[in-house]
């Protein structure tokens, strides 16, 4: 037998919560001093407090706990409803630094405003060239929407043009159109630069046009910081005598394995206001 303190400390809870258990009927002592009051547990009850502690991190109200418990939940079940539950925690988790991403780079925009310095936009043509791409639809252009859809497609992209055999292909290119749908969302596509003569499954080759003139820009950092350098790159087209011809291009120069070190040129187009 445990005595309550002994319990909690091995069930990782307070005393204060097992008493309120008690109360509610939801974990009663094995044995309570009848001089005393002092309650006391066994180490089997420790099994029926994981069960009580999992199924309130699930969300559960204590009353529907105990109606849970007073089923006689299986092991295996609760184990299936813990994992789904861990894994709905997780995609909340995964949202949350989404958005605290989003706010960061906003909040480097501002920190950034007029600081960039105009040698560091650069107008030139830029060459028509071959690519393989994927496309798919994203909801806007905010990176809270091209994030989740550009990704995969570049993976599958990837596999599929090594499943292929293809070699010589890079670097890689992503463009962006409207869908017309007038929702405000884009079409993305997700390219990678290939020989002449590459023909894939299910993989679309085609020429990407040139622009006669673009405004270009190098982004150092991964492209959940694109905004500022994005902004800024806009900043300049309106004080130059440009006005903005279409979205942005980006050609990925270096992509290694820490994103922070990635180098993306943005290729705007451009023509004269």
């Amino acid at each position: 037998m445990f005595t309550i303190g002994d319990f909690a400390r091995h069930g990782r809870v307070s005393v204060r919560m097992l008493r309120h258990y008690d109360a509610i009927g939801l974990l009663r002592p094995a044995r309570v001093d009848p001089h005393t009051g002092y309650r006391f547990y066994t180490a089997d009850q420790l099994a029926r407090l994981n069960r009580v502690i999992a199924l309130k991190d699930l969300g559960f109200t204590l009353d529907q706990v105990g109606t849970i418990l007073g089923d006689e939940i299986g092991a295996e079940e609760l184990r299936g409803m813990l994992r789904l539950r861990h894994a709905e925690l997780e995609t909340a988790v995964e949202a949350a630094r989404a958005r605290l991403a989003q706010v960061g780079a906003r909040l480097r925009a501002i920190e950034s405003e007029g600081r960039m310095s105009t040698q560091d936009v650069v107008v030139k043509k830029i060459p028509a060239v071959r690519t393989a791409e994927l496309s798919a639809v994203a909801a806007s252009f905010g990176p809270q929407d091209i994030g989740p859809v550009i990704g995969p497609l570049y993976e599958e992209l990837c596999a599929r043009l090594e499943a292929a055999g293809v070699t010589g292909f890079g670097p890689a290119i992503a463009s962006y159109e409207d869908t017309g749908r007038g929702d405000g969302s884009v079409l993305v596509h997700a390219g990678m630069t290939v020989p002449e003569g590459t023909a894939v499954e299910g993989v679309e080759v085609r020429v990407l046009p040139g622009v006669e003139e673009a405004a270009t820009v190098i982004h150092r950092g991964a492209m959940d910081d694109i905004l500022p350098t994005a902004q800024n790159l806009a900043a300049w087209i309106g004080t130059n005598g440009y006005r903005s011809a279409g979205y942005a291009r980006e050609l990925y120069l270096e992509v290694p394995e820490d994103k922070g070190a990635w180098v993306t040129e943005l290729q705007e187009p451009v023509t004269r206001a």
